[in-house]
């Protein structure tokens, strides 16, 4: 892995995705839907995997590199807007469950100081 994938911040555009360095604001990577053109949805899954959508048209893309990993063109759904979720997998998930955890022991300490 030649970047930290915790540094990038993930843009998505005009059928294009880039890894950019959110400390100097260069590119790392930028990869171009081979199908599907305007606006991107992009679901960073877990610290290794994206998964982008360009009009329906559905890749899994490498976080590190932007390499393609898989491609789905969901024959038969249409196109258009893609609406993408994944249930207690996606890498946002986790700083929010760790900031509910902490909130949780506080309230708890509270609690107990007021007894």
């Amino acid at each position: 892995m030649s970047e930290n994938v915790d540094n990038l911040v993930f843009v998505g555009f005009n059928s294009q995705v880039a890894g950019v360095d959110v400390d100097s604001g260069k590119i790392v990577w930028k990869w171009e839907a081979p199908a599907g053109h305007g606006y991107v949805t992009v679901l960073p899954f877990d610290d290794t995997r994206l998964i982008v959508s360009v009009d329906g048209y559905t890749y899994c893309l490498d976080a590190a590199t932007g390499g393609q990993i898989w491609f789905n063109e969901f024959k038969g759904f249409g196109t258009g807007v893609v609406s993408l979720a994944a249930l207690g997998r996606s890498s946002m998930a986790l700083p929010l469950q760790a900031s509910a955890e902490v909130d949780a022991e506080e309230q708890r300490r509270r609690h107990a100081a007021n007894r």
